[in-house]
């Protein structure tokens, strides 16, 4: 198989979908794998270090598209791209189509077979793709949250963990997932207060056994989100809804009980966020203030750390490509469930309910596609 990896084009998107050690592994299998130039350099991955794996760079990303089978990517193609994906073409990415119903239209009229990282799951629920970008992006959560705290930078002027005699900010995570868990470890490690809270009892229940002592659980509803976000200095939104969008679970009237200065962190936002007032913004300009709250909602946060994030989302990504590549992504499907979860939208229909559910557009079964 013509494998493709064309270069990120995201905005200050530094990550690459696949890493020399992945060519070298695809290559020995027989396939061939096209590099666009420069494609690895904000994660440190030089062209020269591709063709030592065997793979062949091209010029450019039309080069890239217009040769390759397959196209492995980080993030979902952009405005510029859609032009650029053809019919039965194989699309192998970071998608998040229910918060964004543009993509979702443009990849039906492609004809492109679009698999979603984010939807490819295990039979236990868990979704093995999203994890090592869900703690990259946890663990940078309170990382910014604890910069834009600081007064220069619109935040109350508090320091996350205190200094003797002075208490720690007090840290509220709603969700306690692979998001949630890794922004609550990363906070109680700089010697916050924590809070952190879920929907699921036995969740709370394991989190309050492996947590250390400065991470409390409570029951999420209403009532408490209401009640704690009034003396909390940093809130971070880790909620996710397997392929449809979160709920908005901090309205824009809740502002007004919140301390001026407070930063929400909204990890959700690739899916819609889960703050009413949560609009994507980008490295570049990461920030906005209403109601004199400040609003971190950074929609590719690992993209920051790309030379970390690129390993680890290649850890987890390389096994299901080598699938596809092998086998092609029919019987692919058929003999891996946790790869068939991840079909989203196959040759003009969609194959993913909540999606179809989302913007109210028909569904078929993935079944259809796959007899």
């Amino acid at each position: 198989m013509k494998i493709g990896v064309p270069k990120e084009i995201k905005n200050n998107e530094n990550r690459v979908a696949l890493t020399p050690a992945g060519v070298r592994e695809l290559v020995k299998r027989g396939h061939t794998v096209q590099v666009q130039s420069t494609a690895g350099d904000g994660s440190g991955i030089t062209d020269e270090l591709y063709e030592m794996a065997g793979a062949t760079i091209l010029p450019d990303i039309e080069s890239v598209y217009n040769t390759s089978e397959m196209i492995i990517k980080v993030k979902e193609p952009i405005e510029s791209e859609y032009g650029l994906v053809k019919k039965d073409q194989l699309l192998f990415t970071y998608f998040h189509f229910a918060s964004h119903e543009p993509l979702t239209h443009a990849m039906i009229e492609s004809g492109a077979i679009c698999l979603a990282y984010e939807t490819v799951e295990k039979s236990d629920g868990s979704l093995p793709l999203l994890v090592p970008m869900s703690e990259v992006a946890g663990r940078m959560a309170i990382q910014e949250g604890a910069k834009f705290l600081e007064k220069p930078m619109g935040g109350r002027g508090i320091l996350l963990g205190g200094v003797p005699g002075v208490r720690p900010a007090k840290v509220l995570i709603i969700g306690g997932g692979i998001v949630g868990a890794n922004a609550a470890k990363m906070a109680a490690g700089m010697g916050a207060d924590v809070t952190i809270i879920d929907l699921d009892l036995q969740r709370l229940r394991y989190l309050n056994d492996v947590m250390p002592a400065n991470v409390r659980t409570m029951m999420s509803n209403e009532y408490n989100i209401r009640e704690l976000i009034k003396d909390h200095d940093l809130i971070v939104g880790a909620v996710l809804v397997h392929g449809a969008k979160a709920p908005k679970l901090i309205t824009r009237e809740m502002l007004k009980d919140m301390k001026p200065g407070t930063v929400l962190v909204d990890v959700a936002v690739d899916q819609g966020g889960c703050i009413e007032t949560c609009k994507p913004t980008t490295h570049e300009d990461p920030i906005y203030v209403i109601d004199d709250i400040v609003h971190y909602c950074v929609a590719n946060m690992p993209g920051a750390v790309p030379y970390t994030s690129t390993i680890a989302l290649n850890n987890a990504t390389l096994p299901y490509t080598l699938q596809l590549a092998d086998k092609g992504w029919k019987e692919a499907c058929r003999s891996n469930p946790e790869l068939k979860m991840g079909l989203n939208i196959v040759q003009g229909s969609i194959s993913y309910q909540a999606v179809g559910e989302t913007f109210n557009l028909p569904y078929k079964d993935v079944e259809k596609f796959l007899s």
